[in-house]
């Protein structure tokens, strides 16, 4: 018998592929941390967080339109699938986050879909799975898109609003009218 014959069988990973766009994508250097078309692999223990604070999350956006945190993916199991899936959660107090349709809030969080659009302030992530066998690992690859995401795939306009809105018409005037909020942190009101 050959090595060959004895190896282990190699398992496939879940996998997600974040095709992300914003409007100052070229100019701004938003993405900079962020390798594009670089496979990634991690543990499935890992609670990967996107936003500004360098520290605290995998990927970073630099942009002060960004909270610190602003969502974070983590992997789980049903209980009755052995199907590996990922919930998001919103981190953001002041900028709610849109799954598709649904709106969460400030700690709400939702299963991923296979295939879903998420949106905050002018950013768009187009998020697809792929299901693979490993409980220990998943994969993310990022790519950038030349396009607005909600043109190219015929996804419903709509901006998530901010949190703090008292009426829905206030809030759809100021966010048209202005760029998205900013996080303040406490000291600063």
């Amino acid at each position: 018998m050959s090595s060959f014959e004895d190896a282990d069988t190699e398992e496939t990973v879940t996998s997600l592929r974040v095709t992300i766009y914003h409007p100052g994508q070229m100019q701004n250097g938003i993405f900079q941390s962020i390798r594009f078309y670089n496979p990634e692999k991690l543990p499935s223990s890992e609670v990967v967080k996107f936003g500004r604070n360098s520290t605290i999350c995998r990927y970073t956006f630099q942009d002060k339109q960004v909270s610190r945190v602003q969502f974070s993916l983590q992997l789980f199991k049903k209980f009755d699938s052995s199907v590996l899936s990922f919930e998001i959660k919103n981190m953001s107090r002041k900028t709610s986050l849109l799954v598709d349709s649904t709106e969460l809030g400030y700690l709400n969080k939702v299963e991923l879909p296979y295939r879903c659009m998420v949106r905050f302030g002018e950013y768009q992530l187009l998020v697809e799975k792929e299901d693979g066998e490993s409980l220990e690992f998943f994969e993310t690859l990022f790519v950038m898109s030349p396009r607005p995401l909600l043109q190219e795939h015929d996804w419903p306009a709509g901006k998530p609003t901010p949190e703090f809105c008292r009426s829905s018409l206030w809030c759809t005037q100021s966010t048209s009218l202005s760029a998205s909020p900013r996080e303040m942190d406490e000291n600063e009101y």
